[in-house]
């Protein structure tokens, strides 16, 4: 599961209102996509996989990714 996620980084993508949405969320400046795959390739990284989304633990984040068309939904920070 955690191998079929990273060998796919590459498919990684979101859309435009999926960066306004996840950029609000976390206050993050920098490229969406660029942030989330350094994130899901950490060795710290925890991926679960429930239903269609993988979800991935690191850093205090939750990172949302369909596991069928690899498009990151969300993130948010863990309270």
């Amino acid at each position: 599961m955690k191998n079929t996620l990273l060998q796919n980084l590459d498919k990684l993508h979101t859309t435009d209102l999926g960066i306004i949405r996840i950029q609000k969320n976390i206050q993050l400046a920098t490229d969406v996509i660029n942030w989330c795959k350094d994130k899901i390739n950490s060795p710290f990284a925890t991926i679960t996989k429930r239903g269609k989304n993988f979800y991935i633990d690191i850093d205090n984040f939750i990172i949302t990714v369909n596991s069928y068309s690899y498009t990151v939904i969300t993130v948010h920070k863990v309270k």
